[in-house]
């Protein structure tokens, strides 16, 4: 307890009595959350401190403010202690502008004179005002650096403004702030909310701070939130009230909240947050980011939303997040800051020449000539001093050589190559409606310098549209040969577009239609409006319609589309999940699921492991994003086997093999096999009725349920028992289309394998699951705790309570490298024959996951558990104190996770297949010919990753293929040595190819034979050796073997370690550097290469937005990098070479007349000639060039790549051109010059009749250099505006 630090009394932690019943003790709004509030000054003492993960409290509680952040409440209970601390946090009010009024001029000009060329030409400005060594008129030496001043100054006033007027509209919004004095909610702007205030949103509103949820009108607690304009990411998030308060029948009051909230200090990573809210009782509540609105986010589906702030203003996580625009410098300009350096020496070499020859010539007179002017005291200066003046005037007066114009002209030729490369049409993506984004304007030039590109796979190469391929079960394989030859044809089900926009507006199958008055006599679950929130039909509780706006447009759920929904269920298995639906009705409370091996009990708890084990939220496409909820029902669920078959008897279905007699089995084989009591229908009306995917069928008839009314009428009478539903359904209640809608394709993809399957998710709630089976039966379990997915873990599970057995039950799904390796131990279960088993099952899983993995899919492993009441009794306390507590929440929440998932039970895996996207074979070709060097970074398990690089040809079958899997250092030291060793017997070691003056020299080490066959080697390694390569410190033999590998693939690898392999290879090889990827985990590495590219996939616009160019598709890339770079690069470097040239081209001019006036600073071309050159006479036809000039054509350059490497060579522009253009510039300045003086010598013309030949001579010569430079000539004149046309034509045709 810090004495210094401001004291508050606050309860120490005490958790609640673990001998309540199980269900209120676990659930997330038990009744332990309740309190009586005892008056503060009191409390004399505090309980003693039952949590072993809590230091314990005594007395009253002081909190350091340095090192965490204490929220009090405004109301009138805290209101003093709210004034005291929420001094020390900013207000709501946010400025995102650099200036103000006073300070724009000041400010602007320092930040302009941050660039050294500015600050060169203010010294030049300066000097020339000095009488001794003025040169120019002092007026006309300002001019041309106050008007590039002015340009940019207004251009950032402008865009200043711009911020400004955008910062006043968002702090002037409004929002519902709780007066305390008026003990109401009243209407504020943005710019008024403090920390510890009550904010009330409503559905469709904008989250004006980061906000921790205490109430929703949703009576599950949960709150919906489309975080779209922090992450990009339309699919719905749930956030849930604060535990302890989601139960709340009434509104939420003020006044009433007696807690205060301690969390920690703001920080910038929008996923992770954690604190605890400390109740009167000295009891503690932990909380995290699953209750936190963040800033900027929409309250959707929710009508009443009512939080404290936590963070305001600059403090919130999107503030902290908004680091302003990305600024990187290409290679091209870091290669012009060098050579002004080189311009600076010979302007300094030019005027020492010119210092010392006026030493000399005046040292040539006996007595000082007429022109030299002594001072006023009748004394000359010295030799010396004034060849130092001189040395100060030829800087003035040759001052052109260094460009003031070129950085201007370099911005301006960006800015035109950024709008033609936006309206390129071949870079537009119909299907998504996407084009090209430039994010960084500065680095365009980049794209044609790239050697090597670093690439994720899966929504980079593949498509991430995840398709649910195959699947094993205890050891037992199920093909699903006709679902693999439904997408041997994924053009044609997707070419049904019009078929499919008939059908899918349609709410319910054609044979359960029926007339309105029908439909609204029903009381089943009804799908819910936008501007209503989804809720549970609770008695009593009713609610008014939300003010909110409705919305005109629909964001479009993401990963549902009809490649993604439809599922082909493999024969074999079909009749084996009837089986198992058959078996979970005869489970009862007097009869528990003993953990059992047979096939029958792990098919069915293998299909509920994949229709419960996810975060999917369920909606209706009737009215798409809102949650659909059941009413738990009192009853059990399930029916007798004996009741079962005599339905079947009454049913006489046909058998289930002519159900395959259509394209695809229909979920009717299932649903109505299994009880449904309905008149079967022929195939074209089933194709008719089931085109909708969602709950009951699919867009091609694959699947169909006939009994979604058997659980809608649990809904209308709790007392009717799943008996009499099953005996007579009502065949007017009609079912709704389910759209599910989730946050990972993976999760999609199985939920919609089970639903293939009849096994259908219909609800979900914090509280509990509800799942449809196959006979129509409805089973509600009660959710206990979710371990959501995280790339550490690899995993996710979910804690039931089973309606039937009464069994709390742990499903899990994960990597199969990790679940694995949970498993329970066969040698330690006494019976051997089920230990004999347990290892077949896990030997036959293993062999089928490597199958699976060559054949390119994504595996993931299904395994449960079964918890004792006592032990889960036992963990969820420790679960509850980890959550509570501030330090190390993290590392306790995994400790807690890993005493929970282990010892599993395997049950299955599933193979879901990722499809390559259109073009990225030729894409990897073309880059390659180029010679490009592509490496895939993925998290991808070995096989998977090998299987996709043979399929894009970034490996071929004959390639030697390396792969090292250690965690040892020695081990991979070793590998390492012994596959350099035999790659170096193939490959001579040769010496790069000298240069000279740009020329290439042939080398001295004899090429390979012709006879000698060098085999092509690729190298895969996985994450655990790259962490023994960066630890062992093994970096420099790693690279040394690449060099040597046609392709790199590193599989199993982390965000982390992926931006640390790009920075290996930039920095160690200084190399330009590209990396291309589509989600979260890639933006770390996108970040750490000189160019990053973000794919506008289906895992949201993290990687969009913090990338410098965002494209829709791979196969955008060939002719971004292939033609867009090359133009772009050899535009501008072809610009900066013949700006230098001309420049020191005239600026020679002047310095060859010195040798003639005597070294004096004497001009022979008049003053504003010399100032318009660069502005106006050489401006214009250098900005052409580098915007609209096209060396080759777009389609030479995309046939022959191998014309790439000029750009990755930097032939266009390094030392050597540099020197060449400077040598060039001084022999044409030498025949302008000296052409009219030997045709003038001996003449009496005078200076400026003199100077004038030379500088027209000079400055055509300088306009037909430029004119030779270019390779695009128009023959006729044209407008603007053609000009535009035909450039963006050709752009489109190539």
């Amino acid at each position: 307890m810090c004495a210094q630090s401001p004291t508050y009394e606050g309860p120490a932690g005490n958790f609640p009595d673990l001998g309540l019943p199980l269900e209120m003790a676990l659930s997330v709004d038990s009744s332990w959350h309740r309190w009586q509030w005892r008056v503060r000054d009191g409390i004399s003492h505090c309980p003693s401190e039952t949590t072993p993960l809590l230091s314990p409290e005594k007395g009253r509680q002081s909190y350091n403010l340095t090192q965490q952040r204490v929220v009090f409440p405004n109301n009138s209970i805290f209101h003093q202690d709210w004034e005291e601390v929420s001094r020390r946090y900013p207000g709501n009010r946010t400025c995102t502008t650099k200036y103000t009024l006073f300070t724009f001029l000041p400010r602007n000009l320092f930040e302009q004179f941050h660039r050294w060329a500015n600050l060169y030409f203010l010294f030049l400005v300066i000097l020339n005002w000095m009488p001794s060594v003025e040169v120019f008129h002092r007026e006309i030496t300002i001019l041309p650096l106050a008007i590039v001043l002015f340009v940019i100054m207004i251009k950032d006033g402008m865009e200043d403004f711009k911020r400004h007027r955008f910062d006043k509209a968002i702090n002037c919004s409004h929002i519902r702030i709780y007066e305390r004095k008026e003990q109401t909610y009243v209407q504020k702007h943005w710019k008024d909310v403090r920390v510890g205030d009550f904010i009330q949103m409503r559905c469709n509103e904008i989250v004006p701070a980061d906000i921790l949820l205490l109430f929703s009108s949703d009576p599950s607690g949960i709150c919906h939130l489309e975080t779209a304009s922090l992450d990009g990411e339309t699919n719905l998030k749930q956030r849930h009230v604060v535990k302890g308060f989601s139960q709340q029948e009434v509104q939420f009051e003020p006044e009433l909240f007696h807690n205060t909230i301690v969390c920690e200090k703001p920080n910038n990573h929008l996923n992770k947050f954690k604190g605890y809210m400390e109740h009167p009782d000295k009891t503690r509540t932990g909380f995290g980011c699953e209750s936190l609105l963040l800033r900027g986010c929409t309250i959707r589906n929710t009508e009443v939303a009512v939080g404290i702030v936590i963070y305001a203003g600059h403090e919130t996580k999107a503030m902290l997040n908004n680091s302003g625009p990305r600024y990187k410098r290409s290679k091209i300009e870091r290669r012009i800051n060098t050579d002004i350096f080189f311009c600076i020496g010979i302007l300094i070499l030019m005027c020492l020449i010119g210092a010392v020859g006026h030493s000399i010539w005046n040292g040539t007179f006996e007595e000082h000539p007429p022109f030299d002017v002594p001072e006023a005291n009748g004394s000359f200066l010295p030799h010396a001093l004034g060849g130092f003046y001189m040395f100060l005037t030829m800087i003035i007066l040759l001052q052109v050589l260094i460009p003031i114009s070129l950085y201007v002209s370099i911005e301006l030729v960006k800015l035109g190559q950024v709008f033609f490369l936006n309206n390129d049409l071949d870079l537009y993506d119909e299907e998504t409606d996407l084009s090209i984004q430039c994010r960084a304007l500065n680095i365009t030039e980049d794209l044609g310098q790239i050697q090597y590109i670093f690439s994720d796979k899966t929504g980079t190469l593949t498509e991430n549209k995840m398709v649910f391929r195959r699947c094993t079960i205890m050891g037992s394989e199920y093909s699903h040969q006709e679902n693999a030859k439904r997408l041997e044809t994924p053009k044609e089900l997707d070419s049904d577009g019009e078929e499919w926009t008939q059908y899918r507006c349609l709410s319910f199958p054609a044979r359960w239609a029926q007339d309105p008055a029908t439909m609204r006599g029903q009381k089943g679950a009804q799908p819910l409006r936008r501007s209503q929130s989804a809720r549970v039909p609770i008695q009593g509780h009713y609610r008014q319609r939300s003010m909110g706006n409705r919305e005109s447009s629909q964001p479009p759920v993401a990963f549902s589309s009809s490649i993604e929904k439809d599922v082909t269920p493999d024969k074999n298995l079909l009749t084996k999940v009837r089986d198992a639906a058959l078996w979970l009705e005869t489970l009862t409370d007097s009869r528990p699921a003993k953990p059992s091996l047979s096939t029958t009990s792990s098919i069915a708890d293998f299909f509920l492991a994949l229709t419960i084990c996810n975060s999917v939220m369920v909606s209706t496409t009737t009215e798409p994003r809102q949650r659909v909820t059941i009413k738990p029902s009192s009853k059990a669920l399930g029916t007798s086997l004996e009741k079962i078959q005599q339905l079947f008897q009454k049913l006489k279905l046909s058998s289930l093999s002519q159900s395959f007699s259509s394209t695809a089995p229909s979920d009717t084989d299932l649903g109505e096999s299994l009880g449904a009591n309905v008149a079967t229908t022929d195939s074209d009306e089933r194709d008719d009725a089931s085109v909708c995917s969602g709950g009951d069928s699919t867009d091609d008839g694959f699947y169909r349920s006939s009994t979604w009314d058997q659980g809608d009428i649990l809904e209308s009478g709790s007392g009717t028992s799943s008996e009499e539903v099953l005996e007579a359904p009502d065949p007017g209640l009609a079912s709704p289309e389910f759209c599910y809608e989730a946050e990972s394709p993976d999760e999609a993809a199985l939920v919609h394998a089970a639903h293939a399957y009849s096994f259908t998710l219909v609800s979900r709630t914090p509280e509990q699951v509800t799942v449809r089976l196959p006979q129509g039966t409805c089973l509600t379990f009660s959710l206990l705790c979710t371990l959501g997915f995280d790339s550490v873990r690899k995993r996710m599970s979910v804690v039931v309570r089973h309606p039937l057995t009464g069994e709390i039950i742990v499903y899990t799904k994960g990597a199969d490298s990790v679940i694995m390796d949970l498993l329970e131990d066969p040698a330690c279960v006494p019976d051997i024959d089920v230990e004999k088993k347990l290892r077949k099952i896990r030997v036959r899983t293993q062999k089928h996951l490597d199958l699976y993995a060559r054949d390119g899919l994504r595996t993931l492993c299904i395994a449960k558990k079964v918890v004792s009441e006592e032990d889960f009794r036992r963990w969820a306390s420790f679960r509850r104190e980890a959550e509570a507590s501030l330090d190390n929440r993290d590392e306790l929440l995994m400790e807690t996770a890993q005493h929970l998932e282990n010892q599993l039970t395997l049950l299955g895996a599933t193979g879901i297949e990722d499809r390559l996207q259109e073009g990225v074979p030729d894409t990897i070709a073309a880059l390659r010919e180029a010679g490009i060097q592509l490496w895939v970074l993925t998290g991808d398990k070995q096989e998977t990753a090998v299987n996709i690089a043979h399929s894009c040809r970034l490996l071929d079958q004959t390639d030697t293929v390396y792969s090292i899997n250690t965690e040892n250092q020695e081990t991979c030291e070793s590998i390492l040595n012994y596959a350099l060793e035999e790659l170096k017997q193939f490959h001579e070691l040769q010496k790069p190819d000298r240069k000279l003056f740009g020329f290439r020299l042939p080398s001295k080490t004899p090429s390979i034979t012709s006879e000698a066959v060098v085999p092509e080697a690729g190298l895969v390694i996985d994450g655990k050796t790259l962490n023994a390569i960066f630890q062992g410190k093994l970096e420099k033999k790693f690279l040394e073997l690449t060099q040597y590998c046609r392709s790199v693939l590193c599989c199993r690898s982390t965000p982390l370690q992926k931006s640390m392999i790009v920075k290996l290879v930039r920095d160690k090889l200084r190399v330009m550097t590209l990396s291309i990827g589509d989600g979260a985990n890639d933006v770390s590495m996108i970040q750490a290469a000189d160019i990053g590219i973000g794919i506008s996939g289906q895992e949201g616009m993290q990687a969009v937005m913090s990338s410098d160019f965002a494209i829709a598709r791979f196969k955008h890339l060939k002719k971004l990098l292939l033609v867009h770079g090359h133009w772009c690069y050899s535009r501008l470097a072809r610009m900066v070479v013949y700006y230098l040239y001309k420049n020191v081209c005239y600026v020679n001019l002047l310095f060859w007349y010195q040798f003639f006036c005597g070294f004096s600073g004497s001009t022979m071309i008049d003053y504003w000639q010399m100032i318009f050159f660069n502005l106006f006479f050489t401006s214009l036809p250098p900005l052409v060039f580098g915007v609209l000039d096209k060396d080759i054509s777009a389609e030479t350059l995309l046939a022959l790549p191998e014309l790439y490497k000029s750009g990755q060579n930097s032939e266009c522009y390094n030392l050597s051109t540099f020197w060449i253009s400077m040598v060039d510039a001084f022999y044409q300045s030498l025949i302008c010059f000296f052409v009219p003086y030997l045709t003038y010598k001996g003449s009496d013309i005078d200076v400026f009749t003199f100077g004038t030949p030379i500088n027209t001579i000079s400055l055509t010569t300088i306009l037909l250099h430029q004119a030779m430079e270019m390779k695009t000539w128009v023959l006729f004149p044209i407008s603007t505006r053609n000009l535009w046309e035909v450039s963006n034509l050709k752009s489109s045709e190539n």
